[in-house]
């Protein structure tokens, strides 16, 4: 069943090659298609163009199909193009000639940028949920280990000292920074496009600040063309949300990969969060973050696919737009999984003590000796000149008295600040 089918059927190889994997993805979309049709249908009443009865027929087997969609029980056969064509059909089976009734005044082309936009506003607030444990997380970890040194390191080499506080505080508060990328694509997505038909509007009478309001979104998408527009700019913000939360996770994973080295050995994890080698039975990888690693940098490319799926595109709907589906469900599945292993993981993190305590990060102390020496009055030219000949001739003592004091720094992490950054976010 095709809903723009009028007479003869597509060629069965051109059916394929355009329905794709759609029918997979809307197994996803279902359920918010199906509250999108409900709102549709309250409004269909309010104008007058169903009875109060017929309304309560339509939402009550759109509410049942919804279930289904939610609990995985909903299914999308071969001879059906996509979730609104099963919809319809059932809606048809059940309630006869109302069934067809619930595709007045509007268009998939708008059943699906609704479906995505609500869809995208419950997994950007779960995705927020998660992110927002992270933080919490973090900082719960950073201060716990404040005191805990590691090295630091520019260009790979060892620069100056830091510690498992200010390494993990970093990231906690780099969160932050990701949730405003977040904000802005919440708030594109808490638009409601519904009523821009084929893109271009109705004859009919509808009320589309009703449905926004049924729906729950913040405000209605006025201009119909500009509502069709959102579609790709919608997919588009939210990738740029999903790949700055995936940079601050990638990068992360990448020093806990690091850290977890024998050659580093600052940090361990129990025994079954780490996999073993086929040959080396001494091996415990850190599997679960390097696929974070890798599945985080791949969301980091997302963005890139989009803008080029939909550049030169003028107004109007264009079947490539359907191809921008699939890359988001994914994309949003595999950063919740991201987050989630991180949040299970991360509680059990070791850590090694006294770790710079070992002769060779005796230089990682040589800016903190040449900074006593300037607090003592000596410039700090001649300061800096006469550690790099001490080191140079093998005389430099390393000066581990630590005393850092400003906000930021090992000393000072300054967690409650960082804390509330991110307050206004929560809400």
């Amino acid at each position: 069943m095709k809903l723009w089918q009028k007479g003869a059927a597509a060629h069965e190889k051109v059916d394929t090659f355009t329905v794709g994997k759609d029918r997979e993805y809307d197994l996803v979309l279902a359920q918010y298609d199906c509250e999108a049709s409900k709102a549709h249908a309250k409004m269909l009443g309010a104008i007058g163009l169903i009875t109060p009865n017929e309304v309560k027929q339509l939402c009550n087997v759109l509410e049942t199909l919804k279930t289904d969609a939610k609990n995985g029980s909903f299914t999308i056969e071969d001879e059906f193009e996509d979730m609104h064509s099963k919809i319809e059909y059932i809606l048809t089976e059940e309630l006869g000639d109302l069934g067809k009734k619930i595709h007045t005044a509007r268009s998939r082309n708008d059943q699906v940028l609704v479906a995505m936009h609500l869809y995208l506003k419950q997994e950007l607030t779960e995705i927020k949920t998660l992110v927002i444990a992270l933080f919490d997380l973090l900082l719960e970890l950073a201060e716990k280990h404040q005191n805990d040194l590691i090295p630091g390191y520019t260009h790979l080499q060892v620069a100056m000292p830091s510690s498992i506080g200010m390494w993990l505080s970093a990231y906690a508060e780099s969160l932050v920074d990701d949730l405003y990328f977040w904000e802005a694509a919440f708030k594109i997505a808490d638009q409601n496009p519904l009523g821009s038909a084929a893109g271009f509007g109705s004859a009919f009478p509808i009320d589309r600040e009703l449905t926004t309001n049924l729906m729950a979104f913040k405000q209605l998408k006025v201009n119909a063309v500009a509502a069709q527009m959102s579609r790709g700019k919608l997919e588009k913000s939210t990738a740029m949300a999903l790949s700055s939360i995936g940079s601050s996770l990638a990068k992360m994973s990448m020093d806990i990969c690091l850290y977890m080295g024998q050659d580093f050995d600052f940090i361990s994890f129990p025994s079954d969060l780490t996999t073993g080698s086929s040959i080396m039975p001494h091996k415990k990888n850190p599997d679960l973050f390097e696929l974070v690693r890798g599945k985080c940098n791949t969301l980091q490319a997302l963005p890139n696919q989009l803008a080029l799926l939909t550049t030169n595109l003028p107004s109007g709907y264009h079947r490539e737009l359907q191809l921008a589906k699939g890359p988001m469900i994914d994309a949003v599945q595999e950063l919740k999984a991201c987050l989630d292993i991180l949040l299970f993981s991360l509680p059990q993190l070791r850590v090694t003590q006294n770790s710079t305590d070992q002769k060779k990060y005796d230089y990682l102390f040589s800016v903190d000796t040449l900074n006593a020496e300037v607090i003592a009055g000596k410039p700090f030219r001649d300061a800096y000149r006469e550690i790099g000949e001490a080191i140079e001739n093998g005389s430099y003592i390393p000066n581990r008295a630590l005393n850092h004091t400003h906000l930021g720094s090992i000393g000072n992490l300054g967690l409650e600040v960082i804390r509330a950054k991110m307050k206004p976010l929560r809400e």
